[in-house]
C-alpha cells in the first residue's frame, strides 16, 4: 500500500513517493469510475465522494504520480484585489486597471472591490487562450516569411556580428 503522506515542507507541500508508478492503480481507478466514487473506511462503512472532491483527488494523485509536489489550500470564492492580482500573476495596479476597463466584473459593496473566483479564473483562461492564438499567428507568419529556414549558426553569427565580435 502506498502512503501519500510524505515529508512536508514548511508550506505544507506533500512530496511524491520515490516511485510514482505505485499511484497508477489508484489514478486509473479514479479516472475510470463511471458512477459516484466512494470511500470505504476500516469499519467497512461506505461514504460517497462528492464530484468536486473526486475531481480534486484525481488531480492530486495525477500530480504526485508524475513526480510533482502538491499543496492544497482553501481559497475563498470571493477575492480581494490583492488576492486576485496574485492569482493572475499581475500587480494590484494592473488588476485595478483591468477592472476599470471592464475586463473582469467585480462588486464594491462598501469601500473595497470584491471579485468572484470564477470570474477571475474565466479571465485567466480567456487571456491564456488569446495568448496561444497570438503565438500561433506569429509562428504562422514567421513560417510564411521563411524564418524557420535559417540555421542556428546563422543566428549565432548574426548575434556575434551585432555585438561587434568576429566569428
Amino acid at each position: 500500500m502506498t502512503t501519500l503522506h510524505q515529508d512536508r515542507s514548511a508550506s505544507g507541500a506533500v512530496f511524491p513517493p520515490a516511485d510514482g508508478s505505485t499511484l497508477t492503480p489508484l489514478y486509473d481507478t479514479l479516472v475510470s469510475s463511471d458512477g459516484p466514487a466512494a470511500l470505504v473506511g476500516p469499519d467497512g462503512r461506505r461514504v460517497e465522494i462528492p464530484t468536486q472532491v473526486h475531481d480534486a483527488l484525481t488531480q492530486v494523485v495525477d500530480a504526485l504520480r508524475q513526480g510533482c509536489a502538491v499543496t492544497v489550500a482553501a481559497v475563498s470564492t470571493r477575492l480581494t484585489t490583492s488576492q486576485a492580482a496574485e492569482l493572475l500573476g499581475v500587480s494590484r495596479p494592473t488588476l485595478v486597471r483591468l477592472l476599470e476597463d471592464g475586463a473582469i466584473p467585480y462588486d464594491q459593496p462598501r469601500r473595497h472591490r470584491m471579485l468572484r473566483l470564477d470570474d477571475v479564473l474565466a479571465f485567466k483562461e480567456r487571456r491564456q487562450h488569446e495568448q496561444r492564438l497570438r503565438l500561433a499567428e506569429m509562428t504562422r507568419q514567421a513560417a510564411a516569411d521563411g524564418l524557420y529556414q535559417d540555421k542556428a549558426e546563422d543566428y549565432a553569427d548574426a548575434l556575434r556580428e551585432a555585438r561587434g565580435k568576429t566569428a
